[in-house]
């Protein structure tokens, strides 16, 4: 919290004093959207303890019940201050966003003070009997400082760094270098933020829930043959599973993605979206998903096994990744604007993903289990996607998206049958990860 604190502000005075600030005619309150944003991240740190706690206990359902109660809270106060009062401008996005962090601190604060102490608690053998031990303090007969798990803490930092850089890289390029003008911005935003519902709703959940598993399953820093054998069996069929789940989904919506982008973008925002550069956009960000979802599989599996000698090792990796894609996206994007920062994405994660399935190979090498199969779909299965990008991309053609709403309709409908022919041979063809995803 502290270091929150310092960045909060030190960061803040950047943005304030350093960087261009928009027209205060066209943009209002841009000081106090800053102060606002800068407090809400201070405020979500106090609840980082709860979070941890919940995450390391597997309280999944509190942390679904406070995201969506801090989410649905945030979404409704938006809406109905941009209805009733929308010369607040910025105004309305801060108290949002202080809605949000503060509703969610409070689901997990106000669930901890309920549980500990408990009966339930107690059965469950909970490690923290009272509140007052989630706050610092000095513990008898230890140092104050335990360096092992300090120095872990460190290299972690030091990834999340670099991992912050890869992961908004672009916008640090297109904040300090002004590389594309607010309005380019508005429109790479609004594609962004479509890409990305299916990371956020879909593939984070899953990376974030299988990290601990993973990491409750197996040992960090042991090698295959020191794990518990029927543990290493498990944890192999689960990898492979969810990488043949999320490799599915993300080219069921590249594929179908490069057909509907400008059909999507003129339903959500008319033609101001989808006659510019936003269709092409969004069909980068569609192959840009299937990046993702590999992506995220693959390091959740590493992350969870990596000693810290390993992590260290990595961190040099990212930080020469981390010079290298802030390079390849300022080239990029003055030589095809927006799209470039998309395309150095796709390449950043190429390279992660290598590193990750390279791990996992090491790993599992001398052992009789092979998770990356998850990674080949059956070839009846390929060939019928291939059909479906083909015959989508000539209804996009002839029948998208200026010709009228009955042509819009016919498109969406060859769309709906491609897309059930595949899901058809998907149940066909992979039963044993259909059996996965009912169970789990």
């Amino acid at each position: 919290v502290p270091l929150g604190v310092f960045w909060s502000v030190f960061l803040g005075l950047i943005w304030l004093h350093l960087l261009e600030v928009p027209d205060a005619s066209v943009v209002p309150h841009y000081q106090a959207g800053v102060v606002a944003f800068g407090l809400s991240a201070i405020i979500e740190l106090l609840g980082e303890p709860f979070w941890v706690l919940a995450q390391a206990h597997l309280f999944v359902r509190l942390k679904v019940i406070a995201e969506s109660l801090s989410v649905v809270s945030k979404c409704m106060l938006t809406v109905i201050l941009v209805v009733l009062c929308p010369q607040w401008g910025l105004y309305i996005f801060c108290l949002a966003q202080l809605l949000y962090v503060s509703v969610l601190v409070m689901c997990y604060v106000f669930y901890f003070v309920m549980f500990l102490g408990s009966p339930e608690a107690t059965k469950k053998s909970f490690p923290i009997a009272r509140m007052k031990a989630l706050l610092p303090n000095l513990v008898e007969d230890e140092t104050f400082v335990n360096w092992k798990e300090a120095r872990l803490t460190w290299s972690f930092f030091k990834q999340s760094f670099l991992k912050q850089i890869l992961t908004e890289g672009e916008r640090y390029v297109m904040t300090f270098l002004n590389v594309l003008n607010f309005g380019d911005q508005g429109v790479y935003d609004i594609v962004n933020n479509l890409g990305s519902l299916v990371a956020r709703f879909i593939f984070l959940p899953i990376e974030e829930s299988f990290y601990v598993f993973f990491a409750k399953v197996l040992e960090r820093g042991k090698n295959v043959k020191d794990q518990k054998q029927d543990d290493i069996a498990m944890a192999a069929n689960v990898l492979e599973l969810l990488l043949r789940l999320v490799l599915l989904i993300g080219l069921t919506i590249t594929v179908f993605g490069y057909a509907y982008s400008q059909l999507a973008l003129d339903i959500y925002g008319g033609s101001m979206l989808s006659s510019g550069t936003g269709p092409d956009l969004l069909r980068c960000y569609s192959l840009y998903v299937l990046f993702l979802a590999v992506n995220g599989v693959t390091e959740c599996f590493t992350f969870a096994l990596m000693c810290k000698e390993e992590v260290d090792r990595y961190n040099f990796v990212m930080l020469a990744l981390s010079f290298t894609f802030l390079c390849i996206s300022y080239f990029l994007t003055r030589w095809h604007g927006s799209v470039g920062f998309i395309l150095a994405n796709c390449f950043n994660m190429g390279i992660r993903i290598a590193h990750s399935i390279h791990y996992i190979y090491d790993y599992f090498r001398e052992s009789t289990h092979r998770p990356l199969s998850g990674l080949l779909p059956s070839p009846v299965l390929v060939l019928v996607y291939i059909l479906s990008g083909a015959v989508t991309g000539f209804s996009e053609v002839f029948f998208c998206c200026d010709k009228g709403w009955m042509a819009k309709l016919i498109h969406i409908s060859v769309g709906a049958l491609c897309l059930a022919a595949t899901l058809v041979t998907m149940f066909c063809t992979e039963t044993k990860l259909i059996h996965f995803v009912r169970s789990q």
